[in-house]
């Protein structure tokens, strides 16, 4: 019933910037946290951002300083904004709406790749 579609994905190389967009259809608990999490080949799936319905934040500390997770309710929109972009933030980045991060919704993912 709740479809979550990533966008923004592509190529770029080190040092440059993305906004990656995740728009969420259907019946949404606006209440419940939204985040990203990405997922680099042999590697395990990690958080990346998360945000609250209030608004509170909170980062994994390799993207700290480099990436801004904000968030519409209005548009049941959330939105990744990252610079400084390294090759090591190459990876498949998820969105997820949950009411504990990590479980609930998922989108199909939009690819990242970070090179020269």
């Amino acid at each position: 019933q709740v479809q979550l579609v990533e966008s923004g994905g592509g190529l770029v190389q080190p040092g440059g910037s993305l906004r990656l967009s995740c728009a969420a259809s259907g019946t949404i608990n606006r209440n419940w946290p939204m985040g990203w999490y990405r997922q680099a080949p042999g590697k395990q799936r990690e958080l990346v951002a998360g945000i609250t319905s209030v608004g509170r934040t909170n980062y994994a500390g390799s993207v700290q300083g480099r990436c801004t997770i904000s968030r519409d309710n209005s548009k049941n929109t959330v939105y990744l904004q990252m610079n400084s972009l390294k090759p090591e933030d190459t990876a498949v980045y998820y969105c997820n709406l949950g009411i504990n991060l990590g479980s609930g919704y998922w989108g199909v993912g939009t690819q990242v790749t970070v090179s020269s």
